[in-house]
C-alpha cells in the first residue's frame, strides 16, 4: 500500500518517479482501510529535502500511511518558502488543540547541537511535544539532535562536544539481533554520521531504562530503545541521500572551513569520485521494521492511543 501525500507536495512527484507508491488524499479516502497516521515534526532548515528523505523510507512499506507534516508553532523557517510551509505544515499548537492522535511520530534533528538544550528558542514547546507523545502517540522516533533532546528530557542523558566533527560512514555493531527493530540487519553495517556532539556509552549504561541496539567503537551509541516511553533514539543518519555528506563537504570547502574528507564515503577517499550509498538497504529495514512494529501493536481505534 502507498503513502498518502498532497498532490502538489514536491515529494509526491519525486517519490513517484523513484517507484515509491504514492496516493492522493482523494484516492486514499476511497479505500476502506485504516491507514497508519505518521507525523513528521520537521526541525531541519531544508524542509523539502527532509520531507523527501523520510517519506521515501516510510512510504516503502506495504501499509497505507497518512503522512502529516508538523512544525514548531512560533519558529519561522528562513530556508523554506512561506507558501510551502503554509500549504503543507501544521503548527504543533494547532495539532495539540484538536486532541488528535498518531500511530507514529518522527522528530528530526536540527543544526543547533552545540547549544545547551534550554537555550534553544523553542525548547519549552518541544518539551511539551515530548510530554504530549506519551498520551497522543503510540511510538516516537527521535533522530540525531531530536533524539538527544528527547533522551535528555526523559532521562537526563547528556550530550558532549566532540573535539572534531564525526563525519562519514562509520561501522556499527548489531548489539540486539533479536530486536524486532533490527529484523534482517547484518551483524555490522555502515551508517552516515554528521555531528559535533555525542552521547557516551557509559552514560547510557548508567540508565537501565535505555537499551543499546546499535553502537560503534569509533562514534559511540547509535540506536537506543526506550521501551518505557515507546521511543527509539537514533543519533546518526540512515535517512541521508547518497550525496548528503558530499553536499556538506563541498559547502564547507567552498566556505573555506577546515573540514576532513568524510570517512569511508568516497571510493579511495577521493572527493573527485562519486560516493557509493552503502546504507540504503539498512535504512529501509529500520524504518520498515518500525512501521511494522507499530502496525502490530497500535490500537485499531486510534482514539484509544495513550489511554
Amino acid at each position: 500500500m502507498p503513502i498518502t501525500l498532497p498532490n502538489d507536495l514536491p515529494a509526491f512527484d519525486i517519490l513517484s518517479d523513484e517507484g515509491v507508491m504514492v496516493m492522493s488524499p482523494g484516492r486514499a479516502a476511497m479505500q476502506d482501510i485504516r491507514p497508519l497516521r505518521i507525523g513528521l515534526l520537521n526541525l531541519m532548515p531544508k524542509k523539502i529535502q527532509t520531507e523527501n528523505q523520510f517519506a521515501r523510507l516510510i512510504g516503502a512499506t506495504p501499509l497505507q500511511i497518512d503522512f502529516q507534516l508538523i512544525r514548531m508553532s512560533d519558529h519561522e523557517s528562513r530556508n523554506t518558502a512561506a507558501d510551502h510551509m503554509q500549504s503543507f505544515y501544521r503548527k504543533f499548537s494547532d495539532v495539540e488543540a484538536t486532541g488528535e492522535k498518531f500511530d507514529g511520530l518522527v522528530i528530526t534533528g536540527a543544526p543547533i547541537e552545540q547549544l545547551p538544550f534550554e537555550e534553544v528558542t523553542y525548547w519549552d514547546e518541544l518539551s511539551r511535544v515530548f510530554d504530549w507523545t506519551q498520551t497522543h502517540v503510540h511510538s516516537t522516533f527521535g533522530v540525531c539532535w531530536g533524539a538527544m533532546a528527547m533522551a535528555w528530557h526523559f532521562h537526563g542523558l547528556p550530550k558532549h562536544d566532540l573535539p572534531a566533527k564525526a563525519f562519514g560512514c562509520f561501522r556499527h555493531e548489531n548489539r540486539q539481533p533479536a530486536s524486532p527493530f533490527l529484523r534482517g540487519f547484518s551483524d555490522d553495517l555502515l551508517i552516515p554520521v554528521s555531528r559535533w556532539t555525542e552521547v557516551r556509552a557509559a552514560d547510557v549504561d548508567d540508565r537501565p531504562a535505555l537499551t543499546t541496539l546499535l553502537a560503534s567503537d569509533e562514534v559511540g551509541p547509535c540506536l537506543l530503545q526506550d521501551e518505557g516511553h515507546r521511543a527509539l533514539y537514533v543519533f546518526n543518519h540512515f535517512e541521508y541521500d547518497s550525496t548528503t555528506l558530499k553536499d556538506e563537504y563541498d559547502r564547507d570547502v567552498e566556505a573555506g572551513k577546515s573540514i576532513a574528507v568524510p570517512v569511508n564515503y568516497y571510493p579511495d577517499d577521493d572527493p573527485a569520485r562519486p560516493p557509493s550509498n552503502r546504507w540504503r538497504s539498512h535504512a529501509h529495514l529500520l524504518y520498515g521494521n518500525w512501521i511494522n512494529e507499530i502496525y502490530q501493536t497500535t490500537e485499531y481505534d486510534i482514539s484509544k492511543i495513550g489511554t
